[in-house]
């Protein structure tokens, strides 16, 4: 499985979503959407190995997550705006007990809760904060195979998926840095020296997951 939890510091927890001005009045929504992209969909499809959980938490009111299941969702399209509809969806009800997932449509889910909450569900992942000034993610000898040979895939039809390999989550987060408790949980690693946009930084991920690249994951 591979796993992403995208932090918005300022993203609009509930009420109306101004699809109009995502990255203003949305409280920079658009980088969320942009990730929420790149993490599931691909030229003609969706990852069916892939889970991301949204934190959306710029109020009003508490603190929200919502997730989205490659293997359940219909219904996504690779359009900013029509993503953003699905949220616009989700927030418009009140806010779930921290925890507690409800089901609003098919593969998407709405939980009150932030990061804390989401990396105690992921307890049995390998959880690598994204951070640049952190050591590389893949390995020091690592080389590009002739053949791609996925970390994790799925395989079967819809409603009966089965997912092989790696459980692999990712966190990453807006234009603010992930606070320091959370780095210090988990493992951190870079895509390299230069700090890339989340939705980037998601497909290096999927690359070299897609190619079984030999990552580093062992705490120094």
């Amino acid at each position: 499985m591979r796993r992403f939890a995208v932090i918005g510091h300022r993203a609009m927890a509930q009420g109306k979503l101004p699809l109009n001005d995502m990255a203003g009045a949305a409280g920079r929504m658009d980088v969320l959407v942009r990730a929420l992209m790149s993490s599931l969909l691909t030229s003609h499809g969706l990852r069916h190995d892939t889970e991301v959980v949204l934190h959306l938490m710029g109020g009003p009111g508490p603190a929200r997550r919502i997730k989205f299941i490659g293997a359940e969702l219909k219904g996504v399209h690779a359009e900013e705006r029509a993503v953003a509809g699905q949220i616009a969806k989700v927030i418009k009800l009140p806010t779930p007990a921290r925890g507690h997932w409800i089901e609003r449509s098919s593969g998407i889910y709405d939980s009150g809760g932030d990061i804390t909450h989401t990396l105690a569900e992921w307890s049995t992942s390998t959880v690598i904060a994204l951070d640049a000034d952190a050591p590389r993610l893949w390995a020091s000898e690592a080389i590009l195979p002739s053949k791609s040979q996925a970390h994790s895939h799925a395989s079967g039809q819809r409603g009966d998926f089965t997912v092989h390999g790696q459980d692999l989550a990712f966190v990453l987060s807006d234009d603010q840095p992930l606070p320091d408790v959370i780095k210090e949980t988990v493992v951190s690693r870079s895509l390299g020296d230069v700090w890339l946009q989340g939705h980037m930084a998601v497909g290096v991920c999927h690359f070299l997951l897609d190619e079984g690249v030999e990552l580093n994951l062992h705490q120094a």
